[in-house]
């Protein structure tokens, strides 16, 4: 199946775009971005240059990408999530100067497989989102999430474990968790969660 663009889209000639994704009105895509299969970007979404996205990815409306974010497959944008990549944000130098590419370093925000980051939410660079990692609308993400927790709040704080369907899990009681809509059973050791027989 071939991608799709719309006549409104700005992609760059030397941007990839997957078999079956879905570029829509006014989302901007980047020189040199790559875009995997069967994916979505919402209206007027921004993906900078160089940023990878994995297969089956969704960037709501006005989600913001900048580079050099790496996001895996599976992993979902709420409308106006925005994922930085400066630390020391300036429009100028230390002398008045307007900052050139060459002024900063870039790094990045990288969101690992089937992890979602709802709506408004901002990563802060550098971080990494966990393996199905939910980041709670309007949170700001400052430190890396672990794999399946839940984050919330200003700065992001876990409050909950989530599992594949993206529902928080049931607390057992002594490490063991499951899923209300799968039945899914998930077991914490020392913080870390991870998926029974996984």
């Amino acid at each position: 199946m071939e991608s799709r663009i719309e006549a409104t889209a700005d992609v760059d000639t030397r941007a990839e775009v997957g078999e079956g994704s879905l570029v829509w009105h006014l989302a901007q895509v980047r020189e040199g971005a790559k875009i995997g299969r069967n994916c979505v970007i919402g209206r007027g979404a921004y993906i900078g240059p160089r940023v990878r996205l994995g297969d089956n990815v969704k960037l709501q409306n006005y989600a913001l990408v900048y580079e050099p974010a790496v996001l895996e497959d599976g992993v979902f944008l709420g409308p106006a999530a925005v994922l930085t990549n400066d630390r020391y944000p300036r429009s100028v130098d230390a002398g008045g100067r307007l900052k050139r590419q060459d002024d900063w370093e870039a790094v990045a925000v990288h969101v690992r497989e089937g992890a979602s980051i709802g709506a408004r939410a901002v990563c802060v660079a550098p971080v990494t989102i966990g393996r199905w990692a939910l980041v709670a609308a309007g949170a700001v993400v400052t430190r890396d999430v672990p794999d399946f927790a839940l984050v919330a709040g200003v700065p992001a704080r876990q409050i909950r474990w989530a599992g594949r369907a993206g529902i928080p899990l049931t607390d057992e009681g002594s490490g063991h968790f499951t899923c209300p809509l799968t039945g899914t059973e998930y077991r914490e050791t020392d913080g870390v969660l991870s998926e029974r027989g996984a």
